[in-house]
């Protein structure tokens, strides 16, 4: 007889002591279906004003490779100015064509985001893919405790 039954002509079942986990994974299953539909309507797409990073600063190399995008949207390596057109190739001629140096970009506050990552762009389509982010270094602001922020 199906099920693990046996009828041996009492009235009397025999207990069954296995944990049936059919309807505990059928209830994960729904969980993970909603969370999947869930986690992408979580996401938020305002704009924002980023914060200065607190992060402790890597090491610098001997001679660093600083690029600047100035307020007026002029490019400068060092101290001298470049037009956007021989980025590429005053890069290979500073860098002796090693495309694994490092890119320190730096760009004024006054820039907009746009610009920045057009500049990025640039350095990516010259090869140079190891670019990293100058900011100002300030010191962490102190803790505030939940309870002690609203009174």
């Amino acid at each position: 007889m199906a099920g693990g039954i046996r009828d041996s002509g009492s009235d009397d079942l025999q207990e069954n002591h296995e944990i049936n986990v059919t309807p505990f994974i059928d209830v994960m299953l729904v969980l993970l279906i909603i969370f999947m539909v869930a986690a992408p309507l979580a996401t938020v797409d305002i704009n924002v004003d980023l914060p200065a990073s607190t992060a402790t600063a890597a090491p610098r190399p001997d001679e660093p490779l600083y690029l600047t995008l100035k307020e007026d949207r002029s490019i400068a390596i060092g101290n001298e100015t470049i037009s956007r057109e021989t980025l590429g190739s005053f890069l290979d001629q500073h860098t002796q064509g090693d495309k694994e140096t490092r890119v320190f970009l730096r760009a004024d506050q006054s820039v907009d985001y746009g610009a920045l990552m057009d500049l990025m762009n640039s350095l990516r389509d010259s090869g140079y893919l190891k670019i990293a982010l100058v900011g100002v270094e300030r010191a962490p602001s102190p803790a505030v405790p939940a309870n002690e922020g609203h009174q």
